[in-house]
């Protein structure tokens, strides 16, 4: 019997590439990996909106936060599962003037504060490091717009009261030089931003100490992205749902192990996984339900907590489908 034909969207991760170049090959499943370029982040928007609304492909990459408002809306048109692409901490992507009035975290409270969007996965995360941080997300007075140009989301929803848009034609990064702004929060690093130059500058310029800090005080290694399969082709074939989860999973296996045996891509890469190991362990980048579980109930409190969805989502309601099969 031949095998199940399966086509996904995804960014270009690393991890991704021994799927990809079929070097991993999920079980029963033949597997076509449909990808964005050069890590570019309008390719990676891309590949999310081909993963929920492309014919042509069977599901992909997709938004935490998304998946999130769908299940609070009762669609259920996407079969989330517990495989997570892209994982990042956020201490590095919070940005000020360099000759502005934030110093310290501290000195953020009660601040002008922009953000590339509201109800994105990576502002949930942001607000769960503002607690960290001890600055009242809540607090601060947010602006939502375009950090450069062009934008990296193109969510549709209506901002809450209390929080502005930008200006039309206003990048979040022109207001922050301008004095507008008193920080930025920002995936990508700003235009402006330079470590020792400026005029934009990280508030944690040692994003290793404040990010580690933040792992030991919370243990989450915030994941943003996952994989998500179309209804319709997991209802026909419920079993591919754990196949392909099993198959990403020995791909970021294979990933790492050929990181420890070659790790070639910059110079001191080995001493930095031994680093990293040593704080989070050897399998820092861990998919599957039962070690996220705590990190989905974490993440879908936060949302709940900024009013993005309505009730409390547990993890279990998050991947029902794939827990049933």
């Amino acid at each position: 019997m031949a095998d199940l034909p399966i086509r996904l969207t995804c960014a270009d991760y690393a991890r991704v590439m021994p799927l990809a170049v079929g070097a991993v090959k999920p079980d029963g499943i033949d597997l076509t990996m449909v990808l964005g370029r050069e890590g570019s982040w309008p390719a990676r928007a891309e590949m999310l909106r081909r993963a929920a609304s492309d014919p042509t492909v069977h599901g992909g990459e997709s938004s935490m936060a998304g998946h999130l408002r769908r299940i609070d809306k009762g669609d259920r048109s996407l079969v989330a599962l517990p495989v997570f692409p892209l994982r990042n901490f956020t201490g590095r992507d919070l940005y000020v003037r360099k000759d502005g009035p934030v110093r310290s975290s501290g000195d953020l409270r009660g601040r002008r504060v922009g953000m590339y969007d509201w109800v994105a996965s990576g502002s949930i995360w942001y607000r769960h490091f503002l607690r960290f941080i001890e600055v009242p997300p809540e607090g601060l007075q947010w602006c939502i717009g375009a950090v450069d140009e062009p934008n990296i989301t193109n969510h549709v929803y209506t901002l809450p009261a209390g929080v502005r848009a930008a200006p039309e034609g206003r990048a979040l990064s022109e207001m922050l030089i301008g004095g507008e702004l008193d920080a930025i929060y920002s995936p990508p690093r700003p235009r402006r931003y330079h470590p020792v130059d400026g005029p934009i500058v990280r508030l944690f310029p040692d994003i290793r100490a404040i990010e580690r800090q933040y792992f030991r005080a919370t243990r989450m290694f915030p994941p943003q992205h996952l994989i998500v399969l179309r209804r319709e082709a997991w209802q026909q074939n419920k079993w591919i749902a754990r196949a392909l989860s099993d198959a990403f999973m020995r791909s970021t296996d294979t990933f790492a192990k050929a990181q420890r045996s070659f790790p070639y891509v910059s110079p001191w890469l080995d001493a930095e996984l031994e680093e990293v190991e040593a704080l989070m362990g050897a399998d820092f980048h861990a998919d599957g339900f039962e070690r996220n579980r705590e990190t989905i109930e974490v993440f879908a409190e936060q949302a709940h907590m900024a009013g993005i969805v309505g009730r409390r989502i547990s993890a279990e309601e998050y991947f029902a489908e794939f827990l049933e099969t």
